[in-house]
């Protein structure tokens, strides 16, 4: 006997069955129709957890009308972010730098690094910057009018949310300073272990005459300055100094100095790179941005 005669045997046919089975089926339907939704996944923290970036070379006009080449990452998609100049290390426009950049675009941020060793002309960011140390360091002036170049290219991106932060390491660091205290348009500042900030004439040549904390009353934005307790460029005594001279001009301001750590902490393809003073330094500077570029 198929299957069909058993089905009629027990009382009721194979259209039965299939109106059964159906009814159950839309039953089922319904009840799990009316179980409230499972609760939407929480946001990661942070600005993103994950974002596809864009990054490429660019041009830019920097000091006096220059065409200078540049490095732009930013996030893919579509949106208004806040804008980064990175300001290079001696070692100069270098791979760890634009890993900088791409760091910047991964989290939510159009970050522009200008290659200030542009005009050197040499083969590689190395002989670049062994060129500029020569000469007495890169030239104040200039320099300023790239970072402003940078900035005012940041501003005409139609993706930029109109706010620019600048951050920078080493002599970077130092230009960060100078440029906080004598740029326009900058919302928010990160300067990362200076180097003669806060030193007075000691290390001043004819192109770098000055030490930017002489500039300190004229600092425009909130400045974020990151160090190591076992530095000797900037020392914690020129810590110190930075730190009096912000206080007594009313600035808004945070220095965090971290223990067993030395210069160029960042760095992740040198020696004095630490893995766990870069990673809180990175909350403090993500957080510094999420507070004043958002």
């Amino acid at each position: 006997m198929h299957y069909g005669d058993k089905t009629q045997e027990a009382g009721f046919s194979r259209r039965d069955l299939i109106t059964a089975t159906a009814a159950g089926l839309l039953a089922t339907g319904s009840a799990q129709a009316q179980q409230p939704a499972p609760a939407a996944r929480p946001a990661a923290a942070g600005r993103v957890a994950y974002r596809a970036i864009s990054a490429d070379t660019i041009q830019l006009r920097g000091h006096q009308g220059d065409t200078i080449d540049a490095y732009l990452a930013r996030p893919a998609g579509a949106g208004r972010y806040p804008g980064v100049v990175v300001i290079h290390h001696m070692p100069g426009w270098d791979e760890a730098t634009m890993e900088i950049a791409r760091k910047f675009a991964h989290h939510g941020y159009a970050a522009i690094c200008p290659n200030l060793h542009f005009r050197e002309g040499k083969a590689t960011p190395e002989e670049n910057s062994a060129s500029i140390r020569a000469a007495g360091g890169m030239p104040d002036d200039r320099t300023m009018g790239d970072v402003d170049g940078a900035i005012r290219h940041l501003r005409t991106l139609r993706y930029v949310n109109g706010k620019v932060g600048i951050i920078g390491y080493c002599s970077g660091g130092r230009q960060v300073y100078l440029a906080a205290c004598t740029l326009k348009g900058i919302n928010a500042a990160v300067a990362c272990y200076p180097g003669g900030v806060g030193a007075g004439a000691a290390g001043l040549t004819p192109r770098q005459p000055v030490d930017p904390v002489d500039y300190t009353k004229d600092l425009s934005c909130p400045l974020l300055g990151l160090f190591g307790k076992e530095d000797k460029r900037p020392a914690p005594e020129h810590v110190a100094k930075i730190e009096a001279e912000l206080k007594k001009s009313g600035k808004v301001y945070e220095l965090h100095s971290f223990d067993n750590t030395g210069h160029s902490f960042f760095a992740t393809d040198r020696p004095d790179y630490r893995p766990a003073s870069a990673s809180e330094g990175w909350k403090h500077v993500f957080a510094w941005y999420e507070k004043h570029l958002s």
